[in-house]
């Protein structure tokens, strides 16, 4: 069938919007799949991240709350119970300072309460609840549970069920009978503070959700299941193996959702409660920016596509090998290749079809960057700069491949500073990010090429150190000797004198663990040595404390892993 002669324009036309329209559908199904995964990790590791601070901030404040109470058992006014006043004025002055101990209380050997804040529940006999029951044996770290006896008795604003934590500890006479028990309720409230207060804006903005679960499956805190409800994920048993993640779950609602988890383990003497943490945002949510840049792909692709079929009207003949080269390029695009759309010259239709084109092309790579800045971003400590937890896990599997492929060995340095805490508690934490900010300049002098510097989070950093030669662990050593000396130089923070030192913890992989994470752990387990060994030196794996010390210089200081 011989067609009129202008049907060549209609279909001129058709073809050029649906070539725009092809296009857009390629280049936004490849975009929004890669973004969308990327998206995801992003946001999968921020929720693991954000569930593992919440577990260890939980532990840090409870270790604190326990050595609190630990302190007050050592005065001698609770170790020679004859001022019941005085007692009593020690408690409140305690409540007064940490408003998050509801009730503070003082027994006699036989459980009958002798002193506590506001008075409450004094001359009472608690010695079959458990908070006496245990304390009166050893040091007591009860799991949450709902108030029974100071239900009533204790103001409750919010009207909801009071819930408490409860720390206990024996107090020792001078002739080391026991004098009584020193008991403590720890409102629930602390924990629903800091769930307000560090993820408040995670929540509004992303639409992110924390929960709490006891060690047998019980919701302690979260709003859908509610507080009080059985909860079984498989995330929950991955954290509870030992695991710091994320996964896509489905949870009782229904609803799929992105998972952040982590287990408490403790913190210090303190072994934890068990307490798992989750935080999750819905799947939709997580995937909404991606869905986004396709939709805004595809609106580029329709607007252009209707341009260019109102100037593909006026075009003939001439357009033929322009499009077809155009048509390569989609189609190689389309296919995933790392083509270009060609600039073409002569008919200035087919220019302007070729600058747009190239310029949605060039729009959507700069996206791309876009992310791919956001990645570099999530891989790196806001502080510092330096290299994060997750950037050394995936520098750890990188080179330790290139290391086994090139028969070599990797040394890990575990640093901890040696009192960093003196620096907070009498400059102020401004100033103390200062010195870690400076501490990562001298770290990064340390460094010879190939080394990897990262900060894991306050003031630990870990170094991982390439070995050229047979001898890695001297070289190793030679490293944490440098570093300590660069530490050990005083600090100027803005006016401010300051010195702090530096413990050293090495391991040798695979000489000391087959596997790289075994030999980390390994090196942080030589850091304690080096701190038990009197810090500001060198310990590594396998080597007693002493044997192997770097050369120390400057004051021995105080740390966080005292």
């Amino acid at each position: 069938m011989n067609l009129p002669s202008t049907s060549l324009r209609v279909r001129l036309v058709a073809a050029f919007a649906l070539l725009i329209l092809a296009l857009s559908a390629c280049l936004s199904l490849l975009v929004g799949q890669r973004s969308g995964q990327q998206v995801r990790a992003q946001i999968g590791d921020v929720l693991a991240e954000t569930a593992f601070q919440m577990a260890d901030k939980l532990d840090r404040s409870m270790w604190a709350r326990r050595g609190e109470i630990h302190v007050l058992a050592e005065l001698d006014t609770l170790r020679r119970p004859m001022d019941v006043q005085a007692i009593r004025r020690l408690l409140d002055r305690l409540q007064q300072a940490i408003p998050i101990f509801s009730w503070v209380g003082f027994t006699d050997a036989t459980g009958q309460v002798l002193a506590a804040t506001g008075r409450i529940l004094e001359g009472v006999d608690i010695s079959a609840r458990p908070v006496f029951a245990h304390g009166s044996k050893r040091p007591f770290v009860g799991d949450v549970h709902d108030a029974v006896l100071l239900a009533k008795l204790l103001p409750n604003p919010s009207g909801e069920p009071m819930k408490f934590v409860d720390i206990s500890v024996p107090v020792a006479a001078p002739d080391g009978r026991l004098a009584g028990v020193l008991a403590a309720h720890l409102s629930w409230e602390w924990v629903r503070q800091i769930e307000r207060t560090i993820f408040r804006a995670l929540r509004t903005s992303q639409r992110i959700d924390m929960f709490v679960v006891s060690s047998d499956d019980t919701v302690l805190l979260g709003s859908s299941p509610a507080p009080g409800t059985p909860l079984r994920l498989d995330a929950i048993a991955r954290a509870r193996s030992g695991l710091t993640g994320w996964s896509v779950e489905r949870w009782p609602d229904g609803q799929e959702y992105l998972t952040g988890y982590a287990t408490g383990v403790g913190f210090e003497d303190y072994k934890g409660l068990g307490w798992t943490v989750l935080a999750r945002q819905p799947l939709s949510a997580a995937h909404a920016p991606a869905h986004m840049l396709e939709r805004d792909v595809l609106g580029a692709g329709l607007l252009l596509g209707m341009l260019f079929a109102g100037l593909g009207w006026f075009v003939a003949g001439p357009v033929s090998r322009p499009l077809q080269r155009l048509t390569a390029a989609a189609d190689r695009l389309r296919g995933g290749e790392d083509a270009e759309i060609p600039e073409l010259r002569g008919v200035r239709e087919i220019e302007v079809l070729s600058a747009s084109l190239r310029g949605m092309v060039d729009a959507l790579t700069h996206k791309q960057h876009a992310l791919d800045r956001m990645e570099a971003i999530a891989l790196h400590d806001k502080l510092t700069g330096l290299p994060n937890r997750r950037a050394l896990e995936q520098h750890l599997a990188r080179a330790s491949g290139q290391a086994r492929r090139g028969g070599r060995a990797l040394a890990m340095l575990f640093l901890d500073l040696d009192g960093f805490k003196a620096v907070n508690d009498t400059l102020g934490h401004q100033t103390g990010d200062i010195l870690l900010q400076q501490v990562a300049e001298r770290l990064r002098g340390c460094l010879r090429e190939g080394d990897v510097v990262a900060r894991l989070g306050g003031d630990e950093f870990v170094m991982v150190l390439p070995s050229p030669d047979d001898h890695p662990r001297e070289g190793a050593a030679l490293a944490a000797a440098r570093v300590i000396e660069a530490l050990n130089a005083p600090f100027d923070l803005e006016g401010q004198a300051a010195r702090v030192g530096c413990s050293v913890g090495g391991a040798v992989w695979p000489d000391d663990a087959e596997d790289v994470s075994a030999a980390l752990h390994l090196a942080d387990a030589a850091l304690y040595a080096a701190k038990r060994a009197g810090k500001n030196r060198a310990v590594f794996h396998g080597r007693e404390p002493g044997v192997e010390p770097a050369r120390e210089s400057g004051s021995e200081q105080g740390s966080g892993r005292s």
